[in-house]
């Protein structure tokens, strides 16, 4: 069964296409083996959607923009592979050129009409990016990417991706498509991309503590459709915080902090509030990024997950209080999901884990290149991203927003809040954030 939002799919033309593009030479039956990290990853899966103008994509073709994808996969032919089984039950992936998936749509809204919509309901975005959990229906033969091109009226068009978790983090995904751009431009030569080999970086079981992460949580089995089980309904809502509300919040702060530590304590401090029991917000699970020099680092599962436990009642602290717990009490636990993951395959254990929402996750995407893709030289008018196979915990990814009308590249001060959580707890949140800071 291939799932679509039915909610917002009836806005896109029922000509809906779907193809498959392979490397550009064969592979010839590699394996790539999955890391321990990737496999705690197995229930997630990043999505990402750019928005560009008609300027930007006049005169493409479905076929000038699946090109670059021939090249690309030959740099990264996992990303073509399908997930096969070894003898004791571990996951790989066997390189055999499946493919990714290409879906080709169209709208009869223009890019400004969608993302206006997308202001009052984020759900907006859910038709822009294919919905397909791998094992749905097979998962032997599941792609691991979806890449929708959609068409709008106005000439403008947006591209959703859909990437396994186990391929990589969020960087990898952007590294992915900022690479297809570049591709577009001109060729992008084979040494420039640095596949980082984190099989061989995992410390050996015997010389990791025998402890437990709290950033990881056993669920039951999923078999072979690797789809996380909630008892809720979850939903995903973006704010934008602006400079000014950044600089206020950060001017309060005696230490150098960035713009996600602060707002991570001030949700964290919500959150606190609004579910009112102080043990379940007693500990958040921080996800962010080791390097600053990913660009051509593709792929991996190479952030860095740490947890920070209160001793204290989080939703009566001052965010000053929680912002330097969170700089100075965090807890790496990279090794710790490692080695429990590994013990999970050796003993032939019957459970999965999830890390996003196990308890709620506060995700570091400033660095990450979103607006990187060009397209005639123009850069994307609106992009975010967001976890789906999320725990009732929840998560809050911070990424930019673009600099436009200024002098050079990057973003500004400004920041992207993109919120997933249970749809009772989303809707008080709002009224927190626009209460006490006007965000919305």
């Amino acid at each position: 069964m291939v799932t679509i939002y039915p909610n917002n799919i009836h806005r896109l033309k029922s000509s809906m296409k779907i193809t498959t593009v392979v490397p550009a030479t064969v592979t010839g039956g590699k394996v790539h083996e999955l890391t321990n990290m990737d496999l705690a990853m197995k229930l997630h899966y990043i999505k990402g959607v750019y928005f560009f103008n008609g300027d930007a994509v006049e005169g493409l073709t479905m076929y000038d923009l699946k090109k670059p994808m021939f090249q690309l996969l030959q740099l990264y032919f996992p990303a073509a592979g399908r997930i096969r089984r070894s003898e004791t039950g571990r996951p790989f992936i066997t390189c055999n050129d499946g493919g990714v998936r290409i879906v080709e749509a169209r709208c009869d809204e223009t890019v400004d009409e969608w993302l206006a919509m997308a202001v009052e309901d984020d759900s907006a975005f859910d038709g822009l990016v294919y919905n397909q959990a791998l094992g749905d229906p097979d998962l032997g033969f599941s792609p691991l990417i979806f890449l929708q091109f959609t068409w709008f009226k106005c000439g403008g068009m947006s591209v959703g991706i859909s990437w396994a978790h186990v391929l990589g983090d969020a960087f990898s995904a952007s590294t992915f498509i900022n690479l297809w751009g570049k591709i577009m431009a001109g060729p992008v030569p084979h040494k420039s991309l640095h596949i980082p080999d984190f099989a061989k970086s995992e410390l050996p079981l015997s010389v990791l503590p025998k402890l437990k992460p709290n950033s990881l949580r056993r669920v039951d089995s999923v078999g072979d459709l690797w789809l996380t089980p909630n008892n809720c309904k979850m939903k995903m809502h973006t704010f934008h915080v602006p400079a000014d509300k950044i600089n206020h919040l950060l001017s309060d702060q005696r230490s150098k902090v960035s713009a996600f530590e602060v707002i991570s304590a001030l949700i964290w401090k919500f959150m606190s509030k609004i579910k009112k029991n102080p043990e379940e917000t007693r500990v958040v699970t921080l996800c962010t990024n080791k390097s600053h020099k990913r660009e051509f680092e593709f792929s991996s599962n190479g952030m860095v997950w740490s947890t920070v436990e209160a001793t204290f009642w989080v939703a009566e602290a001052e965010v000053l209080e929680l912002v330097e717990l969170i700089l100075n009490k965090k807890i790496d636990e990279n090794g710790l999901i490692t080695e429990m993951m590994g013990n999970n395959y050796s003993e032939e254990l019957s459970s999965d884990f999830i890390t996003y929402g196990a308890n709620l996750t506060f995700v570091n995407l400033e660095d990450a290149q979103i607006y990187g893709p060009e397209l005639k030289g123009k850069m994307p008018v609106y992009a975010n991203y967001t976890i789906s196979g999320v725990g009732d915990k929840g998560v809050v990814l911070v990424l930019p927003r673009p600099n436009y009308g200024k002098k050079g590249d990057g973003v500004n001060g400004d920041r992207t809040v993109t919120v997933v959580l249970p749809e009772n707890q989303l809707t008080q949140l709002k009224v927190e954030l626009i209460r006490n800071w006007n965000i919305t």
